[in-house]
């Protein structure tokens, strides 16, 4: 009973530590006037075969489901955690049940809640090993294109570290990570297959590929960065993809996909939920995204050179 008492004083004390330290971050570092439309309430659901969304309305977060544990990709906003965690359980599944949390990249908007997730769960923390050492830092890296311009993050323990090609499983679950940098130094891309009646699709959760920053910063200067986007492109416009997944759902026409399906449903199309049919599938998403981010750059780029 001692040692039980214990060990609840030390979780007690630890996650104490956790919101003291969220709160005297955001009292000091920049607004964000767009978290509350980020973190508008969102219905979990399915996605296909074992994947499934769980985030809020403006900020994706996917569970890929197992009997032998689950893999939660990306923990949104600090104050997105509860709602992470009711929409899992919405859906019948358990958050105590995730076994893995990866991330796209480790901004404030898609890592806020990992520590707290990990803390809920108990699940491993996997990233790359840019991303990796952010996350056990917390706040923002001064190499990240947006430092001094976002929020940081809280610190997380117990990040191990992938490599660009690796294959995380639990149980029958396998994603392959892969290094996208551009966006930030250390962005990854996920990419799984999930089956429905002997068919499987090629899903893709795709970091973000836009070439934002805070005020002063030159991707111009950056070669290294400038590099990672173009094999970043490159990855996307060869990746298979039935299903593209982003970071911020409107990035991959989400909402305008679930509406279609669910206008199909209710019609009673009964080859609405098909792979051949569902709005969802789309093989030529993920190099429209990299096309589209290409010449976003290109913009960004030429602007940069008449300042």
């Amino acid at each position: 009973m001692t040692n039980r008492l214990g060990t609840f004083a030390l979780r007690v004390l630890a996650f104490a530590f956790l919101a003291l330290f969220q709160y005297s971050i955001a009292a000091q570092e920049p607004p964000c006037p767009s978290c509350a439309t980020w973190n508008a309430p969102q219905a979990p659901f399915h996605i296909y075969g074992n994947s499934y969304y769980v985030g809020t309305h403006g900020l994706t977060a996917i569970l890929v489901a197992s009997d032998a544990g689950h893999v939660l990709l990306d923990a949104d906003l600090p104050e997105s955690v509860p709602q992470i965690v009711a929409n899992v359980r919405d859906l019948g599944f358990r958050v105590e049940d995730v076994k893995l949390i990866v991330n796209s990249h480790v901004h404030f908007d898609h890592a806020g809640g990992i520590a707290e997730l990990q803390h809920l769960s108990g699940a491993r923390v996997v990233a790359s090993e840019w991303s990796a050492a952010v996350l056990k830092a917390g706040g923002v890296a001064t190499d990240d294109p947006q430092h001094g311009g976002i929020r940081g993050i809280a610190p997380v323990a117990h990040v191990e570290t992938l490599h660009d090609g690796e294959v995380l499983r639990i149980g029958p679950l396998e994603l392959a990570a892969h290094v996208t940098p551009g966006h930030t130094p250390g962005g990854t891309s996920w990419t799984w297959k999930s089956c429905e009646a002997n068919r499987c699709l090629n899903i893709v959760y795709a970091d973000s590929l836009t070439s934002v920053s805070a005020d002063g910063f030159r991707f111009t200067d950056r070669p290294q960065l400038l590099q990672g986007f173009q094999t970043s492109f490159t990855f996307f416009r060869s990746v298979p993809c039935d299903i593209l997944l982003t970071t911020h759902p409107d990035a991959g026409n989400l909402w305008e996909h679930l509406a279609a399906r669910q206008r199909g449903a209710s019609a009673g199309n009964a080859s609405s939920g098909s792979p051949a049919l569902d709005p969802m599938v789309d093989t030529t998403a993920c190099r429209n995204l990299a096309d589209n981010a290409s010449a976003q750059l290109s913009k960004r780029l030429a602007a940069e050179k008449q300042e």
